[in-house]
């Protein structure tokens, strides 16, 4: 996969572009989603979540607090219907890809599970779910397709009831610091505090050979400080921030156990509306 530096999105006409640009790479990436359907559908009917334990950890006993939880970003909804087997009594799926959409909806009916997916960019998040969110859920690898983190968390705010919560598990923005190709670590190069990337192509151990011609996305790297200043500046109340070792993505394969427990390669964040 190659990139090129950009510099980040300087205004919501940018933002809108660079988010459309990603609708239409995702499209093309789901085609993988799409033909692991029907494995994913009996993962989920023999209750195999695919909860990360950490998080599985930090939300604790869903049945005794969660009725309603909103998965920004859901990809082709297998984390968000996983959320169900967690004990949350209904789950909501806000996705920009058309086709993980209709993923995520082919999946929830063949279960017959209580689940809503909406088609939208995750800043158009329908306003008839405002206030209704005991739990604002964002899955691995999210906030990286987001270009104004900003009006993201204005967007979280407005989805959680008083007494709701926000967490996201994610990938340590340092992760983007050091070469994943080197077998010590090296610098990669990249700005910590203001890298915005287009690309094209998708890893081959994720997504593998889905098209021939891949759409141009757009990334953006937002530091710790930019996520959690974004939620407590509208209102939300910070209640954990870990920063671990766990490598969901493998994303240094050259590199050995004992550095890459020495190295943040992840996040854990929840947050409040009081």
């Amino acid at each position: 996969m190659t990139f090129t530096v950009e510099e980040p999105a300087r205004d919501a006409d940018e933002v809108r572009r660079r988010h459309e640009a990603n609708r239409i790479a995702w499209d093309e990436g789901a085609l993988h989603y799409t033909r692991e359907l029907a494995a994913d559908i009996e993962r989920l009917r023999a209750g195999e979540s695919s909860t990360h334990p950490v998080e599985r950890a930090a939300l604790g006993d869903l049945a005794s607090w969660c009725g309603r939880a909103v998965h920004l970003q859901c990809a082709s909804g297998q984390d968000t219907l996983s959320l169900l087997l967690e004990g949350a009594r209904e789950v909501v799926g806000v996705d920009i890809s058309g086709r993980h959409v209709d993923n995520a909806r082919a999946k929830a009916r063949a279960l017959a599970l209580p689940a809503t997916f909406h088609r939208c960019d995750v800043l158009d998040t329908p306003s008839e779910l405002d206030g209704t969110a005991d739990l604002v859920y964002t899955g691995q690898g999210a906030l990286c397709w987001i270009h104004d983190i900003r009006a993201w968390a204005g967007v979280v705010a407005r989805l959680l009831r008083p007494g709701g919560r926000v967490l996201v598990f994610d990938t340590h923005p340092a992760t983007c610091l050091l070469d994943p190709e080197a077998t010590t670590p090296v610098w990669s190069g990249l700005d910590y505090f203001a890298h915005a990337e287009r690309n094209t192509g998708w890893p081959a151990e994720y997504i593998g050979d889905v098209v021939e011609e891949h759409a141009v996305k757009h990334e953006r790297l937002w530091t710790i400080a930019d996520v959690v200043q974004a939620l407590i500046d509208q209102g939300l109340a910070l209640t954990r921030l870990e920063e671990r070792p766990d490598d969901f993505w493998n994303a240094f394969p050259a590199l050995g156990d004992e550095a890459k427990r020495a190295l943040p390669m992840t996040f854990l964040l929840t947050a409040e509306r009081r």
